[in-house]
């Protein structure tokens, strides 16, 4: 999977994006009360798109800051939440001056093409009890058929709950394993 090549499909898409997205506000509700997002709680949104989750954050009463790889994903996040902090990059290579109580990776899994790396990363950003949750609010069979078409080039597939697990078992407890036909959600407190 080619960087600029996911650049380039979200930032394609970024105009539509809102339109595009299925909201299920019970599963929503859900992984965010297991993913610690709570008032207080300072949290990282990875690959926040143009901010789908920012409102729930905020009602919460949870900080949140995103950040995406997508010029136009956050330009138009930035637009629709000013009072939030957008940062356009690469979280692999992105220096946060602080670090996280939580961590959301939220419908963006797949488009990581080094997992393990990913997470080591993550874990560095978070705070000594603090909170990974990398969730889908769609089941495992619905994500792949979503990734099957024009996504193809720019996803890997989805692993099982238990491999990902394993992924973050040497960072994290893992306490969360959800993969159901409403939802797919793996989630830890850092070790």
């Amino acid at each position: 999977m080619n960087k600029k090549d996911v650049i380039d499909f979200f930032d394609r898409l970024a105009p539509a994006w809102d339109d595009m997205q299925v909201r299920n506000e019970e599963v929503i509700a859900e992984i965010l009360f297991k993913g610690g997002i709570r008032d207080g709680v300072r949290a990282l949104d990875v690959a926040c798109g143009t901010g789908v989750l920012f409102p729930d954050y905020k009602k919460l009463g949870a900080d949140v800051t995103g950040i995406d790889i997508s010029p136009e994903m956050v330009k138009i996040a930035e637009e629709k939440f000013p009072e939030a902090e957008v940062v356009c990059g690469d979280v692999l290579d992105f220096s946060f001056s602080e670090k996280f109580d939580a961590v959301m990776i939220y419908n963006a899994f797949p488009h990581f093409a080094e997992p393990e790396k990913l997470i080591e990363k993550l874990s560095l950003l978070l705070k000594g009890s603090g909170r990974i949750s990398i969730a889908h609010g769609i089941s495992e069979k619905e994500l792949a058929e979503c990734h099957s078409g024009s996504a193809k080039s720019v996803s890997v597939p989805l692993v099982k709950k238990e491999v990902l697990a394993q992924m973050l078992s040497p960072y994290f407890n893992v306490d969360v394993l959800i993969s159901d036909d409403r939802m797919y959600m793996v989630s830890g407190v850092k070790k």
